[in-house]
């Protein structure tokens, strides 16, 4: 279809409707978890998470005491690079940790 001017303009026909494979996910959140282990002791741990991450001695020791009771503690989140980075700073400092795509 043209206008008066004879420019084309887009009928109905020619539009295509969005498709279900055009809908996208909002990307989940990955998280990095530290494991409980024998050998670090709860101070270090502690210690651990303040140096790391910034946090409180208040938040660190409650994360630490997640840790030693639960078996494991989310310490961080954002995207999987950044957690990759974090369970490698992790694992240097010699604790015991993974990442996964939160739930």
């Amino acid at each position: 279809m043209r206008d008066h001017v004879g420019v084309a303009t887009p009928t109905v026909e020619e539009l295509e409707a969005p498709s279900d494979e055009d809908v996208v996910e909002p990307d989940r959140p990955w998280i990095a978890i530290v494991w409980n282990d024998p050998i670090n002791l709860m101070s270090y741990v502690t210690y651990v998470f303040q140096k790391l991450f910034g946090y409180s001695k208040e938040k660190a020791h409650k994360l630490m005491l997640d840790v030693h009771e639960k078996g494991r503690a989310v310490v961080s989140s954002g995207t999987r690079e950044q957690m990759e980075i974090d369970v490698a700073r992790l694992h240097a400092a010699g604790l015991w940790a993974t990442l996964q795509q939160d739930d």
